[in-house]
């Protein structure tokens, strides 16, 4: 297939050899053009920025044919929606490519419904201002991977194509170096490994679980007991295999060993309790959210190649309850 350069320039013009026939245009024009997801590229193609001969073209699932030529109009990179804002940031490390934080508790990573301002987004925007070489034709940063709203810890976050699409692919290859420090409770054993697919909870669309069928994706979380107070509450690392929503909170769950504060997978109080002292058994009934903190965080850098490694320690809250839970 001869193209223009594989950059998103203002137009990309694909002539189709024999070897693509037949695929889906997105498809072929998300490989052909570095920097631009196909979600991005169905969308300029329902805006009427495609061409085949000539003539629009507004369908995603397009067979291409052999000798076919497409031109795809890629607007300038446009302001990003989300206002930017200027937040403080806890910034571990930052080069042209990419940014890595230690996300606090409490900050929602990607506008929505209900929180359009005030996320990690929203931040970074108002930090890295024209840094941002701009992701599938808009100037945004790169989230490829979030944390939960009230999960503290490690975070990359892409600022140029070339680190979007390396640090996206590193994460689907499951090649990332990732662990989290939890309180769960109950008595763990030592080291222990939990396989099961997760899915949405077919009783509350909030909630995922451990499903069976095919509506579930396959997850494995390992899991290592690190220490454990009064047979009632366990330290642990977990290693992710998988990366699923909520993996660490739903296995644990289904598991008997819920995170102590999990508001969503803790449905009522564990009988686990009853075995702490009174001071420990009300600070950890009390804990304002899921004990979990994503603590290491290992990648390849896009650009040098070197490998790069950030380790944080549990913020003050995790802390402080581990010191009650140690007092008595």
């Amino acid at each position: 297939m001869d193209s223009t350069p594989s950059a998103p320039p203002e137009h990309v013009t694909l002539n189709i050899d024999a070897s693509y026939a037949g695929q889906r245009v997105d498809r072929v024009l998300a490989m052909m053009c570095d920097g631009l997801s196909r979600s991005r590229i169905k969308a300029l193609i329902e805006d009427g920025r495609l061409t085949s001969n000539g003539a629009p073209l507004h369908e995603p699932a397009h067979a291409v044919r052999e000798g076919e030529i497409l031109r795809l109009h890629v607007p300038t990179a446009a302001p990003a929606r989300p206002q930017a804002e200027h937040h403080a940031l806890p910034i571990l490390f930052e080069d042209r490519d990419l940014i890595v934080i230690d996300k606090p508790a409490g900050l929602v990573v990607h506008p929505a419904p209900g929180n359009e301002t005030g996320t990690l987004v929203n931040a970074l925007l108002g930090h890295c201002g024209e840094d941002l070489e701009g992701i599938g034709g808009e100037k945004r940063p790169g989230i490829v991977h979030r944390l939960d709203k009230d999960t503290s810890g490690v975070m990359v976050v892409a600022k140029t194509p070339l680190a979007h699409q390396a640090l996206s692919e590193a994460f689907a290859a499951r090649t990332m170096d990732r662990s989290y420090l939890a309180l769960a409770w109950g008595l763990l054993t030592g080291d222990s490994s939990f396989d099961g697919a997760i899915g949405r909870d077919r009783r509350d669309r909030k909630r995922m679980a451990v499903v069976a069928g095919p509506s579930g994706k396959a997850a494995l979380t390992h899991v290592r007991r690190l220490d454990v107070f009064h047979d009632a509450v366990s330290q642990v690392q977990c290693k992710l295999a998988t990366g699923r929503t909520h993996q660490i909170r739903v296995h644990l769950s289904h598991a008997g060993h819920p995170l102590i504060g999990d508001p969503v997978y803790l449905r009522r109080i564990p009988s686990f309790a009853r075995k702490l002292p009174s001071d420990a058994r009300v600070a950890a009934l009390d804990f304002p959210r899921q004990a979990l903190h994503a603590a290491r965080l290992g990648f390849t850098h896009p650009r040098t190649g070197e490998t790069m490694l950030f380790e944080t320690p549990m913020p003050k809250d995790m802390q402080d309850l581990l010191a009650v839970l140690r007092a008595d």
